[in-house]
């Protein structure tokens, strides 16, 4: 099987030849480049250069390209700062008052922010190079509770949803926080990614309680979620940290592949997905970092043995690494899947 039929197959909960792998590795393709994060994530060229490069290394299945979590606050119109060796940040939110919701446009991602349109000539790239051989994931950033939060301010946002005095400006906002992410999944495919990816994290549990979750985060990343399935787009979700209270809801948005972090109880997590859809995960990004390829064996061949039976699994990490993540635990992931990973 190519890498591309391999990760098809488990996406698509059947049996491939062995276990798929992804890497979360955008700050590890940028260091690998060298230079500047912030030249590598502003140049679609150097976007896609970077990637190719950590596959040339590596040779995983599935390439998630993206430059961090401020892509679609930036379009909106947010202010960003660059950092030379880290991932960019939100500096600023955009709403200082809810009622301002009503002002926002969704932003045509061909025109709007540094990120979006140099994200979509790196997948064009991308998928000129390389589309036949491996499964582009072009990633559409954040979730839409999460976006809504950059929009608004972490702290406002959370307040709130905590005094619950403007309920409907709220879901107006979340409303909003979809239309402009379905915009630019739409963007990202048409520029040659056989997939899309977001992330909620946020909305977990490590921040908000089940209850926020479920009222105020399943609806959108579920609408969402279907408004692509009807247009046959492969989506993925990822929420960091231990999502057991809502790993049924975050399988019932309908999300072709659920991210989990290493927090997460993979035997749960596993029953909750078997036949519905694909687990990505979950090597813990921190052993990754400081841990030995011995370490890094072991866990992953843990994580097969558990996720791996009947399909419907790619290992990788759980979350994204750091920049100066060593290769050789990189190496020792990938070559895992080789060892462990090969159904018979």
């Amino acid at each position: 099987m190519t890498s591309l039929e391999r990760a098809l197959t488990a996406i698509n909960l059947g049996i491939p030849d062995r276990v798929p792998v992804d890497l979360h590795n955008f700050c590890v393709a940028a260091e690998m480049m060298g230079g500047s994060y912030k030249d590598i994530f502003t140049d679609g060229k150097k976007i896609a250069q970077s990637q190719i490069l950590a596959w040339e290394e590596f040779r995983h299945d599935v390439l998630l390209v993206e430059v961090g979590t401020t892509t679609t606050a930036e379009a909106v119109g947010c202010k960003v700062q660059y950092r030379g060796h880290d991932a960019p940040v939100v500096t600023e939110p955009l709403l200082d008052n809810l009622k301002d919701v009503d002002k926002l446009k969704v932003p045509d991602p061909y025109r709007s922010g540094i990120q979006m349109r140099e994200m979509l000539k790196a997948v064009r790239i991308l998928r000129d190079k390389l589309a036949d051989k491996v499964f582009i994931m072009g990633r559409a950033d954040q979730g839409p509770f999460v976006l809504a939060a950059q929009l608004r301010g972490y702290d406002n946002f959370l307040m709130d949803l905590a005094e619950r005095r403007n309920i409907k400006l709220i879901h107006k906002l979340l409303d909003f926080c979809c239309q402009v992410i379905i915009r630019y999944v739409l963007a990202l495919i048409e520029a040659g990614a056989h997939g899309s990816s977001i992330g909620d994290s946020a909305a977990g549990p490590d921040v908000v309680s089940p209850a926020i979750y479920k009222e105020f985060a399943f609806p959108y990343e579920r609408k969402l979620i279907q408004k692509l399935k009807d247009k046959n787009v492969i989506m993925a979700t990822h929420i960091c940290g231990n999502v057991d209270s809502i790993i049924e809801e975050m399988v019932a948005t309908g999300s072709k592949i659920i991210e989990i972090d290493h927090k997460t109880d993979l035997k749960k997590a596993k029953k909750a997905a078997r036949n519905k859809t694909c687990l990505l995960g979950p090597i813990d990004t921190e052993r990754l970092r400081r841990g030995t390829p011995d370490e890094i064996d072991k866990l992953c061949r843990k994580a097969i043995e558990i996720a791996a039976p009947g399909g419907g699994f790619i290992l990788g990490p759980g979350c994204a690494m750091a920049g100066d993540t060593p290769l050789e635990n990189i190496h020792a992931l990938v070559d895992s899947a080789r060892k462990y990973g090969v159904y018979r």
